[in-house]
């Protein structure tokens, strides 16, 4: 008897996943694009509130509009997750200029500091520039660095095809080079734009200071103005430069996670998590980074509201806070969900922009990546999302892994993500709004997969 039992609970199961879910996929597309609210909630979320770095009023009242905005939606529950977060301050004055240049005599550049740098005060800081080309150079000039301002000028491999790849490459110089140069005696820092571009935009991003060196100030300039400087050093080795800027820590702040929830029918003890990070950088507005992810993510549970669809499991519409500078909401979620006995069979993260999607990245064991590309053959082919191999989720989710958890990160086109990336160019004008929507439909998709069936 115990064995038909165990039988007919397999042949029930084959059946279920044998299931095609192919009309209402088509639904939720078709939901999506004639009815998707995703980018009016984005340009009230960038126009009318803007910028919000974690600890900012912006950024209590994109809290505020997120837990409104889903409670007005009809979720089962909206509810503050409370976590406290760094509260940086950029300061009013960033300068840098050239004054001693062979060829330009004075010149003006466009700086801009990094996020969590400490700052030069209003005195300034005037040094000799040492240029360095990799992180290894660094450690072999050793006691020349002394007394300088070290210029990092790590440029991106253009020959790679996955811009992400090639930010992977430049990046480390903005998180680590100011404790690498702090160590032998630098100043201050100054980076080349973490970007594959080549413009005059400089880029932010966080700085990571390590434990035990001094902390020297770090500020970032654009491309072009890093081919400048280069180019310049090559004929005169005194080059000078005034450096000042105004930033700081102001200590922490308290803030929230912002998470809005369907309740399961069948599974309701397992979780499924979507969404993206409410803060952003003080500069531009934060529309690709993150604020895509964020409308995105409430889409979900908005269109499965629309559609009547009864969720098996718990859905969950996350706006996590302070991706950008500390990782604390992605942290707190998680511990949270141990300490309530959350189980998340699913985490899935958008925070590679609001831009046309190609498929999605998974993280977990080979059976559940194996079904995502299985479900990427049988559903999404024809909805131009072709990649489903790639390892991958998100910050704010990768927590969640400590449990077992699988992480699942949309999978946009990456080519134009960079030109905005920590910018005052990341501003509501610059995304696509069918870009933006297809990215939305793509994620309830999957999310529905996982709902459904399990995985």
């Amino acid at each position: 008897m115990k064995n038909l039992v165990m039988i007919l609970c397999l042949a029930l199961y084959t059946v279920a996943q044998a299931q095609d879910h192919s009309d209402m996929i088509d639904k939720i597309y078709a939901e999506q694009l004639n009815n998707s609210e995703a980018y009016e909630n984005l340009r009230y979320l960038t126009k009318e509130i803007g910028n919000r770095l974690s600890g900012s009023p912006r950024a209590a009242a994109a809290v505020e509009y997120t837990r409104q905005l889903m409670k007005n939606y009809g979720f089962d529950t909206v509810f503050l997750q409370p976590v406290m977060v760094p509260h940086w301050v950029r300061g009013k004055k960033e300068v840098a200029r050239i004054i001693n240049s062979d060829k330009l005599g004075t010149y003006a550049l466009n700086p801009i500091a990094l996020g969590n740098s400490v700052g030069t005060g209003p005195e300034g800081v005037v040094a000799e520039v040492v240029e360095v080309t990799s992180m290894s150079q660094v450690d072999e000039l050793g006691e020349a660095l002394k007394g300088k301002i070290v210029f990092f000028n790590l440029k991106a491999n253009l020959n790679l095809v996955n811009s992400f790849a090639a930010y992977g490459g430049t990046v480390i110089q903005r998180v680590y080079g100011a404790s690498d140069a702090a160590k032998h005696g630098a100043r201050a820092v100054i980076v080349r734009s973490a970007t594959n571009f080549q413009d005059d935009i400089p880029h932010t991003g966080t700085l990571r200071y390590k434990p035990n060196i001094a902390q020297i100030p770090a500020a970032a300039i654009s491309t072009n103005e890093a081919d400048m400087l280069s180019g310049l050093l090559k004929t005169q080795d005194d080059l000078r430069i005034y450096l000042e800027t105004n930033c700081g820590m102001q200590g922490e702040k308290l803030s929230y996670n912002v998470i809005g929830q369907l309740n399961g029918t069948e599974f309701p003890d397992e979780y499924i998590a979507v969404g993206g990070h409410l803060d952003s950088w003080d500069v531009g507005e934060g529309a690709h980074d993150d604020g895509a992810g964020c409308v995105q993510g409430i889409e979900v549970l908005r269109t499965y509201k629309a559609l009547g669809i009864q969720p098996k499991r718990t859905l969950r519409a996350v706006m996590w806070m302070n991706e950008e500078n500390g990782g604390a909401g992605g942290r707190g979620y998680a511990d949270a969900a141990d300490e309530n006995g959350e189980k998340h069979i699913a985490a899935m993260e958008s925070d590679r922009g609001g831009f046309v999607p190609r498929g999605f990245t998974s993280t977990g064991t080979d059976e559940q990546k194996a079904r995502l590309q299985q479900w990427g053959t049988k559903y999404f082919k024809d909805k131009d999302l072709h990649s489903f191999d790639q390892p991958g989720g998100g910050a704010d989710i990768g927590p969640l892994a400590q449990q077992g958890t699988f992480l699942i990160g949309l999978l946009p086109d990456s080519q134009r993500y960079f030109k905005y990336h920590h910018t005052a160019a990341d501003v509501f004008e610059n995304v696509n709004q069918r870009e933006l929507v297809l990215g939305a439909a793509a994620m309830t998709a999957m999310i529905y997969l996982v709902d459904q069936e399990g995985i």
